[in-house]
């Protein structure tokens, strides 16, 4: 009887060890290492830089998974905010559309997107143009839309190759602007993930060449959807995968997240499959996920940590 404890110790470290791998797996498949690392600087964040960033803790949910109607079968994908007619435009890749919303999630227009295969970002840039990126054939179109237009053909639209063409159907998905620095940012969604810029256009209206931006390890299983915040520049990176919104400063430097989980930053059920961010001149953060659900999350004015 004595001889079968050392065998039962030995099953006991075995399986042991066996849960100690695979809790291991798990924090690096689901980067809770990164998390952990992000939630601690983050707690060492001075009052006068909190200030300075957008810092994504302060904010709450203040509409949360209502449905965008119609658009269930059509997959909503990417998301811009106009300033001009205070609207949101986001795009769908299943039955490619643009479609206006407004800032409460109501429907306002469809537009219909001839010659376009699986756009996956959209964003207003400058004196009224905007762009759409379409993943599968690796193109970013740009436009200048008017307010009768119900229908867009990419075949009469100034279009421009952003390469990688071997990454099919994991390319570019993020797409924001950046007036400081007149350049598109574009966020390849992995294989390998990465952050672009792309100068755009010049006086000539030719386009610069694409450089790869400066950053800082993320920690993010992929990149969904980008906005750049007017007020300091700072880039907000949607993660769907990571169920995260990351904001990074222009070195490439994470300053905070926001968790898209349940239970957090008044969320009652977690964001699944986020797949487009926007954000307003106010500072709301606007937020859809496939099929068709909406978000906005707003941040008090006299709230600047973490709660919960």
């Amino acid at each position: 009887m004595s001889s079968s404890f050392p065998r039962i110790r030995r099953q006991g470290l075995c399986l042991a060890a066996l849960a100690f791998v695979a809790l291991g797996a798990l924090v690096l498949a689901q980067h809770w290492d990164d998390r952990a690392r992000l939630w601690l600087q983050e707690r060492s964040t001075p009052l006068v830089d909190r200030l300075a960033s957008v810092w994504l803790p302060g904010y709450r949910a203040v509409i949360q998974a209502k449905a965008l109607s119609g658009l269930d079968k059509d997959e909503t994908s990417g998301l811009t905010y106009n300033p001009v007619t205070r609207t949101l435009f986001t795009v769908t890749g299943k039955h490619p559309l643009l479609v206006e919303l407004s800032l409460q999630g109501e429907i306002l227009r469809r537009i219909e997107l001839k010659g376009f295969a699986n756009p996956e970002g959209v964003e207003v840039m400058d004196n009224g143009l905007m762009g759409i990126v379409d993943e599968r054939r690796r193109q970013l179109t740009t436009f200048t839309l008017k307010d009768d237009d119900l229908t867009l053909d990419a075949a009469g639209l100034a279009g421009f190759d952003l390469g990688f063409a071997d990454a099919g159907n994991k390319g570019f998905e993020g797409l924001g602007w950046d007036s400081r620095s007149h350049s598109v940012i574009l966020g390849k969604e992995r294989g390998p993930l990465g952050l672009f810029s792309l100068p755009f256009p010049g006086e000539d209206g030719s386009v610069g060449a694409l450089q790869p931006l400066a950053a800082q390890h993320l920690g993010l299983r992929d990149i969904s959807s980008l906005s750049v915040d007017g007020r300091t520049g700072h880039l907000l990176v949607l993660s769907d995968e990571s169920r995260m919104l990351l904001e990074v400063d222009r070195a490439g430097r994470p300053v905070s997240f926001l968790s898209l989980n349940g239970g957090l930053n008044g969320l009652e059920d977690g964001i699944e499959q986020a797949e487009g961010v926007a954000m307003d001149e106010d500072g709301n953060i606007y937020i859809v996920a496939e099929p068709n659900l909406f978000y906005v999350f707003s941040k008090p004015a006299a709230k600047v940590g973490r709660a919960g």
